[in-house]
């Protein structure tokens, strides 16, 4: 049951996470006259940067699914997706000051990881 709470909080956050940023973020950074011209104008890099903020919105979801489809007993996966998700809790506490609360949700899910992994 941990598992399916964990997968949902990640289906929460990619959907959030692609929403938000394209709208409070992406948009108003790509108004701006200052991103950097590669490849002969801003198309490209603002291509990239939108590409990398989504990626990892499927990236979420990915993890979701591996986590929706996990049983206790694949401790190793666990481990290794726990291990991901703390040290990702412990990146946005560093270079947000705890501000991006998306420390919280991580930290919920490598904590759930963890103790599935154990009760397995």
């Amino acid at each position: 049951m941990l598992l399916v709470v964990a997968s949902l909080i990640l289906l929460l956050i990619a959907v959030v996470h692609s929403y938000l940023g394209e709208k409070y973020i992406l948009i108003r950074l790509f108004k701006r006259d200052n991103i950097p011209h590669l490849l002969g104008g801003d198309h490209f890099t603002k291509g990239t940067l939108r590409f990398c903020w989504h990626i990892l919105s499927v990236c979420a979801l990915g993890f979701a699914a591996l986590l929706f489809t996990a049983s206790p007993a694949d401790t190793l996966l666990l481990l290794i997706i726990g291990s991901v998700f703390f040290l990702s809790a412990l990146l946005a506490l560093f270079f947000t000051k705890a501000k991006h609360l998306s420390w919280l949700a991580f930290g919920l899910i490598s904590t759930i990881c963890f103790i599935e992994a154990l009760s397995g």
